[in-house]
């Protein structure tokens, strides 16, 4: 949108703070080579635009504005004069991309004092060589600041993440180790009573009974229905009474592995018809070989499944081998995140997940959406510990208009009032020193609104406290990630 353009007045120009220590000459420069515009009630410029014009604002009112998803959200308000904003880097030129940060549009007829980029740029390294210098060492070394204090926040998120896998992981590798020790003992027993059996009195039809009898054994083990421990107890008494009235010593030792195996008097009948009452003992001694290490092969086998489940998720959740962006099942991320995170969740804190499935999948930076759920988990986790270490977490997705909710809620203490507007600021935590950079909220709201222009929000009362995120379902492919773009700054919202 262009305005009037209208005379320069340089000692106007003059009366506006930002250039109220030039020299004439210098005012009469930007006069010459800049210009005084009136723009009517309507908008100026928009963000993403190429930022050609560096705007200070003579009389009027002026409201600055960011595109968050599908919505224009006000950030700035004001009619005082010499307020600034547009083309603020053209100083730092191609090192930096030059669009437009926000949005801007006037309320009612304002004038500008309106400065081309090339010649902003000019007298800012003309006339303050030194300051400029400073300002671009203020830019990039600030970039560079967060950027690293960023990757120390990932770190950390990587070494709770590593100690709650090396956690997942130790148990059912310890189990499998077990088991399989286990095992090895369990076979060298069975070669040895069927080194027995066959020097003993069994005739050709009995073993063949027998052997029959062990095949449908294992078919059953793997078949065993889950009891509870009262069903069991019950099962173990009357397993354990009819071994002995059969002459079999130690059947209390026998009958819970029977019972786990899902095997019951009807089955001991059968074993005692196929062979002979002298040969009993030893027919159930060596079938009880069979049903342990049935058992543990099915042990040995859960155990390493555990462990393939848990790799494939801390894959999900690092993204390996995946594409940088693409269309995801929001599912599957939050899935993976809480298995990483399950560690540090503990056994006090109830995991409650309210998945809507029908949702589409939605485009995005997959790994840099995991690092938001653990943000918000990790937080939410932390006010839960913080309030008794009790409490219950609900992951909930669901379809709001064309975008994507997930909602984390947590009954927690909630987040004060007087901080609520101040929890998305970089460097700012509630949390002990030592425990929180104060960059997750910061990095989180980043990632959702700069990169995938969704939202990030938050609702709050004691005992509810719920961070909404919100993706859009629809995106453009980027042919480069986004380059970072930060809140204005004072001199602009003033």
């Amino acid at each position: 949108m262009s305005g009037q353009v209208l005379p320069c007045n340089p000692k106007e120009i003059g009366s506006l703070f930002l250039f109220e220590k030039l020299a004439p000459e210098q005012l009469g420069r930007l006069c010459s080579e800049g210009r005084v515009e009136l723009f009517q009630p309507g908008q100026v410029y928009t963000e993403g635009d190429p930022a050609t014009c560096f705007f200070v604002m003579v009389e009027g009112t002026v409201v600055l504005s960011r595109r968050v998803g599908h919505d224009d959200v006000e950030v700035s308000r004001t009619s005082q004069r010499g307020v600034y904003a547009g083309a603020m880097q053209a100083y730092l030129g191609d090192r930096v991309r030059q669009v437009y940060n926000n949005s801007m549009r006037v309320t009612e007829p304002t004038r500008f004092f309106v400065l081309p980029s090339d010649t902003f740029a000019e007298v800012m390294s003309e006339w303050f060589p030194m300051a400029v210098h400073l300002l671009e060492g203020l830019f990039f070394g600030a970039k560079s600041a967060q950027a690293a204090i960023g990757q120390r926040e990932r770190l950390l998120a990587l070494g709770s993440l590593s100690a709650g896998l090396t956690h997942e992981l130790n148990n059912p590798a310890a189990a499998a180790v077990r088991a399989t020790a286990t095992l090895r003992e369990r076979v060298a027993k069975m070669r040895h009573k069927l080194a027995v059996i066959a020097e003993g009195p069994f005739s050709r039809d009995a073993l063949a009974s027998l052997i029959e009898i062990q095949e449908r054994t294992a078919e059953r083990v793997a078949k065993a229905p889950a009891l509870s421990p009262l069903e069991a107890s019950d099962r173990e008494d009357t397993l354990t009474d009819w071994l002995e009235d059969h002459g079999i010593d130690h059947g209390w030792q026998l009958a819970p592995t029977f019972v786990q195996a899902g095997l019951d008097v009807d089955w001991l009948e059968q074993v005692a018809a196929a062979v002979d009452a002298e040969i009993l003992p030893g027919a159930v001694g060596w079938l009880n070989y069979t049903v342990e290490t049935e058992l543990l092969m099915n042990e040995i086998d859960d155990s390493t499944t555990r462990i393939s489940h848990l790799v494939d998720a801390a894959k999900q959740y690092s993204q390996l081998d995946r594409a940088p962006y693409r269309v995801v099942d929001v599912h599957e991320l939050l899935d993976s995140t809480l298995l990483m995170l399950s560690g540090k969740i503990g056994s006090r804190i109830q995991v409650v997940k309210e998945y809507d499935r029908t949702l589409p999948q939605v485009p995005g930076y997959p790994a840099e959406l995991n690092q938001v759920w653990t943000n918000l988990i990790d937080n939410a986790v932390c006010a839960m510990n913080g309030a008794g270490g009790e409490g219950t977490l609900t992951v909930r997705t669901a379809l709001d208009h064309e975008r994507v909710l997930v909602e984390f809620r947590d009954t927690g203490p909630g987040v004060p009032p007087e901080i609520r507007s101040r929890i998305f600021d970089p460097f700012f935590t509630t949390k002990p020193v030592g425990q929180g950079t104060g960059l997750g909220l910061d990095i989180s709201w980043r990632i959702v609104v700069n990169k995938h222009h969704g939202t990030l929000q938050v609702e709050s009362v004691p005992g509810d406290t719920r961070f909404q995120v919100l993706l859009p379902l629809t995106a453009e492919v980027p042919d480069e990630v986004p380059a970072e773009m930060s809140a204005p700054t004072p001199e602009e919202a003033a």
